[in-house]
């Protein structure tokens, strides 16, 4: 395959998709779908029909059977004892948003069934070998006999010990990869443990508690303890999807499935709270997407587990008192507002120092520790630095208690392994592998900086920290139709591993550029005597080098529908664009970035 030479000043590396004309046909004789489509399929992966059957026309009916997970009928027969029993059970979730909603899911749903259930939510201040412990004395309080965790307790085992002098029963639901075995365990729900075959390894917290949720329905009914139609579990899906988008679950396979429905019951959401929290968050309950969940909603929920009590967080989504759910509604926002305030302030105080330490950059990691930083807000400035400079990032910071550190990675360094080879000088680690956290004695600190920039250096090559562009397909302007782009739909709800459609053409401008908005970039484009605009958003800055007549350009846009009075019009959202020389078609060169994997 060859491609025409250009250059982008954003020194991103295009990735251009790999072509298979044969398969091409094939998706689209098989499910009348335009050939782009077909092809951007065959860029993400799919080879096979029924899988491409399955992604474009995904239904509830093809989530994965929940006796699928290791242990979960343990798990059902102890609920089922404490149901019968009349047994008190606590519910304790983590303090982030997957935290929240599953917890939020379990006791709504046991106390559906009758059961006297209890949550609790760790303050942030507590370590990881706090948790259970901490919540064990809650328990003991009101007198539970059975613990349930919600995205947490896999990587507590040395903490069991205290449930089991107060005997009190522990069922660990989690996601996270585990570390050791728990002992002194009824049941460990996890799609990650080095024995489970559960076929969707990706699945959230809220996704695993919804999971024991639909195993104890099913039980009930086929022992004749509950009707069928009783309790409806697609009630709870506006919790899974709120919880698996602001996890960054990946929205693919049985994810996608969870997201895609639970998003159709956010929009007509019956929790008093959870539709006040949408209201101050100013978005329209009947067009909520997942951008709206991820940036708007989500936040608000987490700066309790930030700067707050992420109790409150639960609460809201139980409340059933109008005034109270629309008085914690408020109480968010102003947290989320404080948080924001925070992250500004940490913000610039790092981006000072990164100016201040350019050698930093000399490295393919970041490492970067400071005494002041907000220990709530540095997986947000991790996260940001590591997608901005698309290097492996560690930020640590420390508070009363001890260095908190937060990890965020790119595809090609999975930070786990590295989290393990250096066990010996962390105090307790947990997460993903391209998301973790951890705590350290502050004397290690530079012995860790030291072997985890080692490893990073060793294992990465220049070529893996560029940051990257990953298009999915070439259009012709004449393919960008109104049913086109709605048959595009069929690809939502975008989210992680399954971005927005970015496709790329080659076209000619037409018109001089113009600023619109201060920072936005306006394109006026033609191809094959079709025209389009285009926007690039905070782009700006580059109309200096576009005022040349006629230029050719390579484009990379997502395509949309702008409405503009009461007219709608095509326009291309530009992401970036290559200018190609006078002679480009004098000067095809083979394709040297790297084609995405198939």
């Amino acid at each position: 395959m060859t491609i025409k030479q250009g250059q982008s000043s954003q020194n991103l590396l295009w990735v251009f998709p790999k072509e298979d004309t044969n398969l091409i046909k094939s998706f689209v004789a098989e499910f009348n779908i335009h050939h782009v489509m077909a092809q951007v399929l065959i860029s993400r992966g799919y080879r096979k029909k029924q899988d491409v059957h399955q992604f474009l026309y995904a239904k509830l009916l093809y989530l994965h059977p929940p006796n699928l997970l290791l242990d979960i009928d343990k798990a059902v027969t102890r609920i089922y004892a404490a149901l019968k029993a009349k047994e008190r059970i606590i519910v304790v979730g983590d303090n982030d948003v997957d935290g929240m909603t599953g917890t939020a899911l379990l006791v709504d749903f046991l106390r559906t069934l009758g059961v006297k259930a209890y949550y609790y939510i760790p303050h942030r201040r507590l370590s990881r070998d706090e948790i259970l412990s901490d919540a064990c004395d809650y328990a003991v309080k009101q007198d539970c006999t059975l613990l349930i965790t919600v995205d947490c307790g896999v990587t507590e085992g040395p903490q069991t010990k205290k449930l089991a002098e107060a005997n009190i029963d522990l069922i660990i639901t989690d996601h996270h990869e585990p570390t050791e075995k728990i002992a002194n365990c009824i049941a460990t729900l996890n799609p990650k443990l080095f024995n489970s075959t559960y076929p969707n390894r990706d699945l959230t917290g809220v996704g695993v508690a919804f999971k024991l949720a639909h195993a104890l329905i099913n039980h009930l009914v086929i022992i004749g303890d509950v009707q069928a139609d009783l309790i409806d579990l697609k009630r709870y899906l506006d919790l899974v999807a709120l919880g698996t988008i602001a996890d960054m679950g990946a929205l693919t396979g049985e994810n996608r499935i969870l997201v895609k429905y639970g998003l159709q019951h956010l929009k007509k959401t019956h929790r008093i709270g959870l539709l006040k929290l949408i209201h101050v968050s100013e978005v329209n309950p009947e067009e909520i997407t997942t951008i709206d969940v991820a940036s708007k909603i989500a936040p608000r929920l987490n700066s309790l587990g930030r700067i707050g009590d992420p109790l409150k967080g639960v609460e809201l989504l139980l409340l059933r008192d109008v005034q109270e759910a629309e008085s914690l509604a408020n109480e968010l926002d102003v947290m989320n507002q404080e948080r924001q305030k925070i992250e500004r302030r940490d913000s610039e105080d790092l981006e000072n120092y990164l100016l201040e330490h350019p050698e930093i950059f000399d490295h393919k990691a970041i490492f970067l520790s400071s005494e002041t930083w907000h220990p709530g807000i540095i997986a947000i400035l991790t996260a940001r630095l590591s997608k901005l400079y698309n290097r492996p990032t560690v930020i640590i910071t420390s508070d009363e208690t001890a260095s908190k550190g937060s990890i965020r990675t790119i595809t090609e360094f999975p930070v786990l392994s590295t989290l393990k080879e250096n066990a010996d000088l962390l105090l307790s680690y947990g997460g993903h592998d391209y998301a973790a956290g951890f705590t350290i004695d502050p004397k290690n600190i530079p012995t860790f900086r030291e072997r985890f920039v080692f490893a990073v250096n060793t294992k990465l090559k220049e070529q893996d920290i560029l940051p990257k562009l990953r298009l999915d397909a070439e259009v012709s302007f004449k393919d960008l139709t109104f049913e086109f782009l709605e048959s595009l739909s069929l690809l939502e709800p975008y989210g992680m591993e399954n971005p927005k459609v970015i496709l790329y053409a080659v076209a000619k401008q037409v018109l001089p550029p113009k600023i619109i908005g201060r920072k936005n970039l306006k394109l006026s484009l033609e191809e094959n005597d079709r025209f389009l605009e285009g926007i690039g958003f905070n782009m700006g800055h580059r109309k200096s080098t576009l005022m040349r007549k006629d230029l050719n350009l390579r484009i990379a846009f997502s395509p949309q529908v702008n409405v503009y009075l009461n007219k709608s019009s095509i326009q291309l959202q530009i992401i970036d664009f290559q200018i190609l020389p006078e002679n480009e078609e004098e000067n095809s060169i083979e394709l040297i970035s790297k084609t995405i994997p198939v």
